[in-house]
């Protein structure tokens, strides 16, 4: 009798052992970190030449890649869908996935994709196939996601992520994070140099057309403009704009890539009318009046200026008048690339311009479907001849819940130039 419940007990411990076992299996397998690549099937696609106009809404915000794909982010996924030009998201053309870490940038040049993590891993994929085409580890960022449903904050304006070329014209990818920042070759991921800082005292810039990595130091002292070699690390220079303040903020103008390889800068202090645009070099700045104004942007030394309903295009290091457009009313500069300049009327007509001679290139109402012109920008990004802006519903709350913040479902328009 004795040795029956013994080993009817023995046979309980040994069921109770299996079964914890087995959710110990099941518990690793779903949380235990993993990675997920989904290869491209279809061949890559061939670059288009879109028609001019609304391509289409979109749920989440796009990158242009090499003109043939567009590339989103998730919470814990980068994917891609094609073509450029297609009316709607996809069936995803390639996927990339991770867990349990978060992304929180991307950035792209050429065919290489590149997310930032929030355990710091920067995972470059080859956009042609979707595979991984390096790993490395670098700085962790301050947070994960925190973009909203679009996700265009993590692509549009990827925190700590930047893009440059050095001296030599070598790609190099700078990474900063709240304790260090750090260069990469973005051709095979090797760290180039890596240096520590305060983020409690600093705040990222951007990378310059000349290849320095401009930051603002307020550690030690009063607000001091820090510029940094691409290639090495090394300081450069650092300079202090006149009058500067502890409240200087400094924005980048005339970038290529979100607030990557910009020509120019924009210094504002704490009064009103306090902007002063300068143009960045190898040396320190040179002082640019045609960029004092708010919301003034650059094309290579040609500064384009919204101000009284008259848009002007002026010289960069004069101010003098270059050209002058009284015909678009009260208009913004939603975007800018190469050669293009995107103003949104007050009508919600995307106006694109040539920056050198202020020629009208494109005009068209900024409408797709029954959603009407009746809303407010948010971000915004151009790339490859793209235009892609966020639409927010009136009055704008940026403290509403995403239901409430974005126009539809479908909140992104994208149109080509």
């Amino acid at each position: 009798m004795g040795v029956a419940k013994g080993r009817r007990g023995a046979a309980v411990a040994v069921a109770a052992l299996l079964a914890v076992a087995a959710v110990a299996v099941v518990v690793h397998r779903v949380l235990a970190p993993a990675e997920v690549v989904t290869a491209a099937r279809a061949t890559y696609p061939a670059s288009v030449n879109p028609a001019i106009g609304v391509v289409g809404r979109l749920p989440v915000a796009p990158l242009i890649v090499d003109g043939r794909l567009r590339v989103y982010a998730a919470t814990r996924q980068v994917y891609a869908d094609q073509p450029a030009d297609s009316r709607y998201r996809v069936t995803p053309y390639w996927s990339y996935r991770r867990w349990p870490a978060e992304v929180s940038g991307v950035v792209a040049e050429g065919t290489t994709v590149v997310s930032h993590w929030s355990d710091g891993r920067l995972v470059a994929l080859d956009a042609r196939t979707g595979r991984v085409a390096w790993q490395a580890d670098g700085p962790a960022p301050a947070d994960g996601w925190t973009a909203r449903r679009t996700g265009a904050g993590a692509v549009w304006a990827p925190p700590g992520l930047f893009l440059a070329r050095d001296a030599d014209g070598r790609a190099v990818l700078v990474v900063s994070g709240p304790d260090r920042v750090a260069g990469f070759a973005l051709a095979d991921g090797r760290r180039l140099w890596s240096a520590d800082v305060d983020g409690g005292c600093r705040a990222d810039v951007g990378t310059t057309a000349a290849g320095r990595f401009v930051a603002v130091d307020r550690c030690a002292g009063p607000a001091v403009v820090e510029f940094r070699d691409v290639a090495t690390g090394a300081p450069a220079t650092r300079w202090q704009p006149p009058d500067a303040a502890a409240e200087l903020a400094v924005t980048p103008v005339g970038c290529v890539q979100p607030r990557s390889r910009c020509r120019g800068l924009r210094t504002t202090g704490p009064g009103e009318g306090s902007g002063r645009g300068w143009l960045a070099g190898s040396g320190a700045p040179v002082a640019a009046p045609g960029l004092d104004s708010a919301g003034s942007e650059l094309d290579g030394e040609r500064a384009v200026v919204t101000a009284g309903g008259v848009v002007t295009g002026r010289a960069a290091r004069t101010g003098e008048e270059l050209w002058r457009r009284a015909d678009l009313g009260p208009a913004r500069v939603l975007a800018v690339q190469p050669g293009r300049v995107h103003l949104l009327t007050e009508a919600n007509d995307l106006v694109t311009l040539d920056p050198s001679t202020g020629a009208e290139r494109s005009r068209f109402p900024l409408e797709v479907g029954r959603d009407g012109l009746g809303w407010a920008p948010g971000l915004a990004y151009a790339g490859g001849g793209y235009v892609a802006v966020e639409r927010l519903r009136e009055p704008v709350d940026p403290d509403a819940d995403d239901q409430r913040h974005f126009l539809t479902s479908e909140p992104v328009v994208l149109a080509a130039t």
